[in-house]
């Protein structure tokens, strides 16, 4: 056995228990009934009303999310390319500093922060604005809770191949007589387009099949695909049916994976 074969086995090891023997599991129940009998009404089960409004919903407020994440992240990495080395460690140090913490803390930590009650209302209420604000266990507390876990997720990869754009590139395009609007728009637009779809995958696809964020900032009011998924699976129902829909996510998935290798093909996007 050869020293790069070995080397390899704990990796590929780690690659089938973790990914290709779950996978295939997930396959195995979704076309099968409760007997064991081959069916495709597990997968055929996202067309019921009550899925097809999750997925309905989940789809947009993924879509909501990444907008939001892609208005905010490119103009910041256009100010990170433009500033000095210190600010720009700091800035994406204060981006990665939250990521530090349990996710389902940050979450909760939105939650206390949005309640009726929260500290939130409290300063506005200290201040005189004696309505506040009320959005908890509302689609808008959903997507603010899914911006601020995912925006470094699309500002990462945006602004690694931000750094990478040859300078000279743009002062060429300004010593042609370009504005700064065309420079952005046929220039840095374009070569940062592998960072935007890497930036819009890793969004959008964590957003569209998250369920904890929907159940702690949604007050158990908004259902998900991933909030359906979860009640299969966990809380009495059919891991058929949950895994039949989780084969549906895949198809989602996998077409991202597909336009991020057409639009990424040198993986100029990835921040690992």
């Amino acid at each position: 056995m050869s020293k790069n074969k070995l080397l390899s086995g704990p990796y590929l090891l780690f690659i089938l228990c973790g990914t290709v023997i779950p996978l295939l599991a997930i396959l195995y129940y979704a076309l099968v009934d409760k007997n064991g009998s081959f069916t495709l009404r597990n997968i055929a089960s996202v067309a019921e009303p009550v899925h097809l409004k999750a997925l309905g919903l989940s789809l947009l407020l993924a879509f909501i999310c990444t907008v939001i994440c892609l208005l905010l992240a490119f103009p910041l990495g256009l100010l990170l390319r433009k500033s000095g080395g210190k600010n720009k460690g700091f800035v994406i140090f204060m981006l990665i500093l939250p990521m530090w913490m349990n996710f389902l803390l940050r979450t909760i930590a939105w939650k206390v922060l949005l309640q009726k009650t929260g500290v939130i209302n409290s300063i506005l209420a200290a201040l005189g604005i004696s309505n506040g604000i009320n959005i908890i266990n509302t689609p808008y507390a959903v997507v603010l809770g899914m911006v601020y876990d995912f925006l470094p997720f699309m500002i990462l990869p945006i602004y690694n191949v931000m750094i990478k754009i040859d300078n000279s590139l743009v002062e060429a395009a300004y010593d042609l007589g370009a504005s700064s609007f065309k420079v952005m728009k046929d220039v840095l637009l374009p070569l940062s387009m592998p960072g935007i779809i890497s930036g819009i995958t890793m969004t959008f696809v964590p957003a569209m099949t998250t369920f904890a964020i929907s159940q702690i900032l949604g007050g158990g009011n908004i259902y998900l695909i991933g909030n359906i998924i979860e009640l299969e699976f966990l809380h009495g129902g059919s891991r058929n049916v949950g895994s039949g829909l989780s084969m549906v996510m895949m198809v989602f998935i996998l077409i991202s994976m597909a336009l991020l290798n057409k639009f990424d093909k040198n993986g100029e996007g990835t921040v690992i």
